[in-house]
């Protein structure tokens, strides 16, 4: 048979282990395996949920004292033992083995003081029935000897147990090494270990009952018989009692005279209870209604101290103090009592809210008491906006009034002047928190401060923006140049202007950097200072301008708003909001947008082209300003645009009359004044391109080469005679001069390649002039054969009229008998009707491929119609047109 884990002394070594330091010495250790059943279904024994543990029977000596000790241990995830459970021998109330388990070794031990007596206690499996009578033994002979009592024993014989206890008491053999050597004694293991499985009958109880059976002469076996001997026995001494009883009539009478006065006597004490009773009813029925009156009493006590609270509460809300009362009615707005003033609104407003449903009791809503403070803190609230009201219309107008009078703060005569807002901010950031809490006691009152404010910076704005735009164009020197470019009639002298005008667009540009920013930065402070719930109108860190960040200086005075009242900076996209905040803007920024005009005006009557740059500059700073919620600098830039725009299309404009005009003269010859001008225009024009002004330029070039174009065709019809040469002339002249342009400009190179075109027609039409005047009836004769080739064969047109074979040769005589000096005379047409010696050999080489063009049709088409007839070869004639 397999060794008992109760006798593992690894076991017990690793049990003491885990509880070392409890002062405990374990007394039997064995492995169980625990699992859950439940109460009242002895039926389900649930061990589905079977897990391995360790029971530990300990003891514990305190003095004379011994105390028992059941703990569960359990493995942890290193196998190492741990304790998990510790339940106290003295608890244990019951042993009951589970009878469903067919092996007899599942058991449960009841305690009487678990917490919880709904939840089943677990029940313990052993390997076998040994294991398991080994440890219940140990548990009751420990309970016998310590406790003194035994726990209650369900479902196993306690005779049974003891039987197996006496032949299962193991003798263990010990050797003693003794002075004399060493002697062996034989032991049991009740010996060894301390009350492990003493007996459950002693020595003496069973030598008496060995004495007993002895007597009856019966063994161990004859149970039965014994019983049924006994039972005789006994009927015989009840029998005999009751014959000793009744033989002892006379104690008995005695007795029952006794128990008669025992009887009268409480029959008296009945009847006095009765009487105590009904007065200790009584008695309770008058502490009932004590105690209901007291309890009442004490009810109605606690009622009124909570009454009396509330009431304290409500007057704490109805009481206005004096310094706040003081201050709200008639206090300071200086500087220095500011802060008395925004705790007194904010004690205003809390008080207000304070006194609305949401956040007052219903109930106290319609008391009079309440609606006559509401109406005070009402007047309260009037009064102290009214103030300050006044008070900051007055400011606003002071710091405006202040600042206009000392002339520091403008540009003056030689000294540029930037505008420095950052101590107007200041001064107004410090009555931040008194608008916050304007408009949360009264919102209408911030439509007349905001026009207030509005009207008097819309002053200093106007008056910073006219004296610095007056400094800018006084100190900046810049020569005049013409407005006419393409005038017929001008003079050689202005075809080309160098003069540098670079500054005007330069002093364009100051403007804008200095004032865009300006005005954006405004924007944004007074968004937040006048409380507009609208986004940031430049995000913190944000590029406000096209170009670069302009006022570094008044940025920290911006941001710093929103900080006035984190809980009333919320960003919303209120449309409503957004056009009130619109239209004050306008109030604020209106008529500052004059002196933009005035230096867009200026710098077009000094260089009309720099209109270009300034539309450049214009449209960086338009697209810089997307992100801009408020839109009046942007509607600002858009109008610039437009301006710009507008001038430079005057000067489109009166260029196109100028071009217009050269019709008008009596006759023209050779290039035309304005081509060559043009290019030099069109060469300045792409010198001031900038950004996105690529656009106005282009439109430009359409209209005036479309102008250009026209006129050129116009001029030509008033002598058809000359209108080719004028036209190729012209077409060569707009070629050579925009050539570098066309490469770069792809605009100019459409119009490049339809002068291009324009120019191979007219070259075409005066060679084939030209050609036709010297060939005219050799070229002729061909024409009338190629038309009557329509209606008619090859070999009947030698036999029509005016083109027989004679006809031929007299045709070919007068044509071609002089053909060097005809080739000649055509050079010479050419050579005279040109007036530019540069396109004569260009012309010439057209020429003379075109005239070789037309005779080898007409050898083709003699050889055809007159195969016998002989004319001068096309290399006879290639070799002659060579040579001349």
């Amino acid at each position: 048979m397999a060794k008992s884990s109760a006798d593992d002394e690894e076991l017990r070594r690793a049990c003491d282990a885990a509880i070392e330091g409890t002062k405990e010495k374990i007394v039997m250790s064995i492995r169980v395996a625990k699992s859950r059943g439940i109460w009242g279904k002895s039926g389900k024994l649930g061990r589905h949920m079977a897990k391995p543990r360790v029971l530990a029977l300990s003891t514990k000596s305190k003095g004379q004292r011994t105390k028992a000790f059941l703990r569960v241990l359990k493995y942890s995830t290193g196998g190492v033992l741990e304790p998990a459970k510790l339940y106290k021998l003295k608890h244990l109330s019951k042993v009951e083995v589970i009878t469903n388990d067919p092996s007899g070794c599942t058991f449960m031990l009841g305690f009487d003081n678990l917490r919880s007596q709904s939840v089943a206690p677990p029940q313990w499996t052993m390997r076998n029935i040994d294991d398991r009578n080994r440890l219940l033994l140990c548990i009751l002979n420990i309970c016998k000897d310590v406790l003194g009592r035994l726990p209650k024993v369900v479902g196993i014989d306690v005779v049974e147990m003891a039987l197996w206890a006496k032949e299962n008491t193991p003798t263990v053999t010990t050797q003693r090494n003794l002075e004399d050597g060493p002697v062996v004694t034989a032991v049991t293991e009740s010996d060894l270990k301390v009350t492990v499985e003493k007996e459950l009958v002693s020595q003496a109880e069973e030598e008496d009952m060995e004495a007993l059976l002895g007597t009856y002469v019966m063994g161990i076996g004859e149970a039965e018989a014994f019983s049924e001997r006994l039972k005789r026995e006994l009927l015989a001494l009840e029998a005999a009692n009751v014959h000793a009883i009744l033989e002892s009539e006379p104690l008995v009478d005695e007795v029952l005279q006794g128990l008669e006065a025992a009887t009268n006597c409480v029959e008296d004490m009945d009847e006095w209870l009765g009487i105590f009773n009904v007065k200790l009813r009584h008695m309770r029925e008058d502490i009932e209604s004590i105690e209901t009156r007291n309890n009442k009493l004490g009810m109605q006590s606690v009622n009124n101290k909570s009454l009396i609270e509330e009431l304290d509460k409500l007057l704490e809300r109805l009481r206005v103090p004096s310094e706040y009362a003081a201050c709200l009615t008639g206090g300071s707005f200086d500087e220095s009592h500011m802060l008395q003033n925004v705790e007194a609104c904010e004690w205003l407003t809390s008080a207000l809210r304070g006194l609305e449903v949401p956040n007052l009791d219903p109930t106290y809503a319609n008391m009079r008491a309440v609606k006559e403070k509401r109406a005070e803190l009402e007047k309260l609230k009037s009064t102290f906006v009214r103030r300050a009201s006044d008070f900051l219309r007055n400011y606003f107008a002071s710091l405006v009034d202040f600042m206009i009078s000392d002339k520091s703060y403008f540009s003056q005569r030689g000294q540029l002047k930037r505008p420095d807002h950052a101590d107007l901010r200041y001064k107004c950031r410090t009555y931040a928190r008194l608008l916050q809490h304007l408009k949360s006691l009264d919102k209408n009152c911030l439509g007349p401060l905001r026009k207030a404010y509005c009207s008097s910076l819309n002053l200093l704005l106007r008056r910073e923006a006219r004296e610095f735009a007056n400094e800018l164009r006084a100190s900046t020197k810049a020569s005049r140049n013409p407005t006419v470019w393409l005038e017929g009639s001008t003079g050689p002298g202005q075809n080309v202007n160098n003069s540098d005008t670079s500054t005007v667009s330069e002093a364009y540009a100051k403007m804008l950097t200095i004032f865009i920013p300006l005005l954006v930065d405004e924007s944004s402070f007074f968004a937040h200072f006048m409380c507009f719930e609208v986004p940031a109108l430049v995000p913190p860190g944000g590029i406000s301008n096209g170009n670069k960040a302009g006022s570094n200086d008044d940025d920290d005075d911006d941001l710093g708003i929103m900080d006035i009242d984190e809980n009333d900076s919320k960003a919303g996209n209120d449309s409503a909001e957004l056009v009130a905040l619109n239209e004050s803007l306008q109030d604020l920024l209106d008529g500052i947008q004059e002196d933009f005009y005035a230096v867009v005006d200026w710098a077009y009557k000094i260089d009309p082209l720099r209109c270009i740059s300034m539309h450049g500059i214009t449209e960086r700073y338009i697209s810089g300003q997307k992100a801009d919620a408020a839109g009046f600098v942007r509607l600002l830039l858009d109008d610039l645009e437009s301006r710009i725009s507008m001038q430079f299309s005057r000067f489109v404009d009166e260029a196109c009359h100028q071009i217009e005009r050269n019709e008008r003269n009596v006759k023209q010859t050779g290039v035309l004044s304005y081509i060559p001008r043009f290019a030099t225009l069109a060469t300045r024009m792409e010198q001031y391109i900038q950004g996105q002004s690529r656009d106005l330029v282009d439109q430009a070039y359409t209209k005036f080469v479309s102008i250009m174009f026209v006129t050129l065709e116009k001029i030509a019809q008033t002598d058809p005679k000359y209108a080719d040469i004028f036209l190729l002339e012209n077409y060569a002249a707009f070629q050579n001069s925009l050539y570098d342009l066309a490469n770069v400009v792809p605009t100019l190179a459409k119009f490049y390649h339809q002068a291009s075109e324009a120019y191979e027609q007219a070259c075409t039409r005066f060679i084939s002039m030209i050609i036709y005047y010297q060939f005219e009836r050799l070229f002729q004769f061909a024409r009338k054969i190629e038309d009557l080739m329509y209606t008619i064969s090859p070999e009947e047109i030698p036999f029509q009229l005016g083109l027989s074979k004679m006809d031929l040769r007299k045709m070919l005589k007068s044509s071609l008998s002089g053909v060097d000096k005809s080739i000649g005379a055509m050079y010479k047409k050419l050579q005279k009707n040109l007036t530019s010696d540069e396109l004569l050999p260009s012309l010439w080489d057209k020429c003379k491929k075109e005239f070789l063009d037309k005779y080898e049709s007409f050898s083709q088409l003699v050889g055809k119609i007159y195969p016998n007839e002989t004319i001068p070869s096309i290399a006879e004639m290639r070799d002659l047109l060579a040579s001349m």
